[in-house]
């Protein structure tokens, strides 16, 4: 069983270090798991930027930042890559001016890989107005089964989407824009990142059964599109390093329009161009995870990357994983540290607890993170408190070396054939109840 995993150094896997011969494509599968449906496994996935050991966690630096720390420190925290969002850089500062500045990893000054989604999420639920269906969703309104909130998910969708492309409103200054499956490949190649995602339509779990097949309809002609701009976009920019394209695997919580979207994208060719890769997004429920993804990755072909987007919860790591998803993103980890939550072996606990005031232990103890062996449970207390911003660094500094080191153990078990002892030592601590311990 793997012991002290908190607080194990990172491997280095900087550019530096691997070879001009380096791959640019694809995935070599290097371990399987064992235990469950054995669709989960260890592997290596080759950019043009360099490798990522998977499983891999890929932190998001959503505006080409991680927020509160310079890209130095998300790579000592262990990092392999980094994802920006092409709906965000395309508003500001423009993907244009990236393209100048050398592409994404030049202009934020990171060496290693960089993966860019293709804003569909985003336009629809910032610049569309889709805010307010997710938000119903989300408290719960998907289980009511009220015809009407099924009603008004469709009409907030075809107000803003039809069969070419999506109409929103910047969230910056009301300015009207236009994204077609062309455009998104466009932003992305100028943008510059190793792995894209192809242009999709987000539905919601309010989305009655009709309107998600018309959807994913579409979000499959819309990938046929994608293939064929990113083939002509790259013969265009034949001295740029080669960029992965990934399809994105729809179809909410229903198993014929999952596995059907899994073998349609797997199948898909444009004039000999094909997927790279797979994202598995879109419409699910926590307790439903490992089951979807199962019935997803077992028709996706072995020889190709799984990306599951916006995952970071560490029982959702441990589904995830034995369901055969290869690297996961999530803005969670930084999100919660700028609102004082932190993350523990045994849970996640706030510092600004008044139980911490007096507190001079690190924040978690055995951590070997940056924040834990220089900084106290009192000082960030009192940070957060005073309202200081420094307070913003030291606790994403912890969330971020946490989450990513959980990935790296749970890669490490695979390869030890220890995993199924180390997930259930590790879950048995993080959802016990210790109400007060605060470690």
């Amino acid at each position: 069983m793997i012991e002290n995993w908190l607080s194990a150094p990172p491997q280095e896997h900087t550019a530096s270090s691997f070879p001009e011969s380096i791959r640019d494509r694809g995935f070599d599968i290097r371990t399987r798991l064992t235990t469950g449906n054995e669709l989960g496994r260890t592997g290596t996935l080759h950019t043009a930027h360099g490798i990522i050991r998977t499983p891999a966690f890929i932190p998001v630096g959503t505006k080409a930042t991680v927020k509160a720390l310079v890209p130095e420190m998300i790579r000592s925290c262990g990092a392999q890559a980094v994802l920006a969002n092409a709906y965000h850089l395309y508003l500001q500062p423009g993907a244009e001016l990236v393209d100048e500045a050398g592409g994404l990893g030049s202009f934020m000054n990171w060496a290693g890989p960089t993966y860019t989604d293709s804003g569909g999420f985003q336009v629809l639920s910032l610049g569309s107005g889709f805010k307010k269906v997710l938000s119903q969703e989300f408290s719960g309104a998907s289980d009511t089964g009220d015809p009407r909130i099924h009603r008004q998910a469709v009409k907030a969708s075809r107000a803003v989407v039809d069969d070419d492309s999506v109409t929103f409103r910047s969230h910056i200054d009301g300015a009207k824009h236009r994204f077609t499956p062309e455009v998104s490949m466009r932003i992305q190649h100028h943008l510059g990142s190793d792995i894209m995602f192809a242009f999709d339509e987000l539905t919601s779990l309010l989305h009655p059964y009709s309107y998600q097949v018309e959807s994913l309809e579409r979000t499959h002609r819309w990938a046929r599109r994608c293939l064929a701009e990113h083939k002509r976009l790259t013969e265009e920019r034949a001295s740029y390093p080669y960029q992965q394209l990934w399809g994105v695997v729809q179809g909410a919580q229903y198993e014929d329009l999952r596995r059907h979207a899994a073998r349609t994208l797997a199948d898909m060719e444009v004039e000999g161009q094909r997927f790279d890769g797979f994202g598995l997004g879109g419409a699910l429920e926590k307790e439903n995870l490992g089951k979807i993804l199962t019935w997803v990755c077992s028709e996706l072909p072995e020889d190709r990357p799984r990306h599951l987007l916006g995952i970071s919860e560490p029982d959702d790591f441990f589904r995830g994983v034995e369901a055969g998803a290869d690297t996961f993103d999530c803005v969670n980890p930084s999100r919660v540290a700028r609102n004082a939550a932190i993350y523990g072996p045994h849970g996640r606990f706030n510092i600004t607890n008044s139980r911490f005031r007096r507190d001079f232990s690190p924040l978690v103890d055995g951590c070997g993170c940056y924040t834990c062996t220089h900084y106290t449970r009192a000082y960030i207390h009192h940070l957060f408190k005073a309202k200081e911003l420094l307070c913003y660094t030291l606790a994403t500094i912890h969330n971020e070396w946490f989450t990513l080191r959980l990935v790296d153990a749970i890669r490490q078990s695979i390869d030890e054939d220890c995993y199924t002892d180390f997930r259930d030592d590790m879950l048995g601590r993080f959802t016990a109840k210790r109400s007060t311990s605060g470690s």
